[in-house]
């Protein structure tokens, strides 16, 4: 993309690997893009949930463990607010530590192709369960930097 390209706050993009569209919150304050997924299964590694584990133990047991999975496959189903699923399974590229309100999680990241207006773009997403939220995906930086500008009166409408 030679020209950056101007989104809004909210925006409709595609999972290319999922083929599901989704509608998406853009946020400049997220450092990397997320993406709701359950049922989250390593293949032929070690399958920890960190949920097993207090906060004081993620970065020091949850984090390494997780680790050890890098370069394996992630299987996991992902669902967008229309309720349509996809499961697939994608190369396990990092494990981050993801600072929110509800304390500290570590997540898997992986990378995932994310389309906009016909442009796709692979960048490292990291997984979690976003069942309860109104956005299943949120776009960070890692998918806007050096293409895409924001600006806050686009789209409006979408919700």
């Amino acid at each position: 993309m030679a020209e950056k390209q101007t989104v809004g706050a909210a925006e409709h993009v595609k999972v290319v690997e999922a083929n599901l569209r989704f509608l998406t919150r853009i946020d400049t304050g997220a450092a990397s893009t997320s993406l709701h997924a359950e049922d989250m299964r390593v293949i032929d590694g070690e399958n920890i949930d960190p949920a097993d584990y207090s906060e004081a133990e993620q970065k020091s047991v949850v984090r390494p463990l997780m680790r050890k999975n890098i370069g394996k496959y992630l299987q996991f189903t992902t669902e967008n607010e229309h309720g349509e699923k996809h499961q697939g399974k994608a190369l396990i590229t990092d494990v981050a530590a993801v600072r929110n309100s509800q304390g500290l999680e570590i997540r898997y990241k992986v990378a995932l192709a994310i389309a906009w207006q016909g442009q796709a773009k692979t960048v490292d997403v990291n997984l979690r369960d976003r069942s309860k939220m109104h956005y299943k995906l949120l776009i960070g930086r890692n998918w806007l930097e050096g293409d895409y500008l924001v600006d806050v009166e686009l789209n409006k409408n979408l919700k």
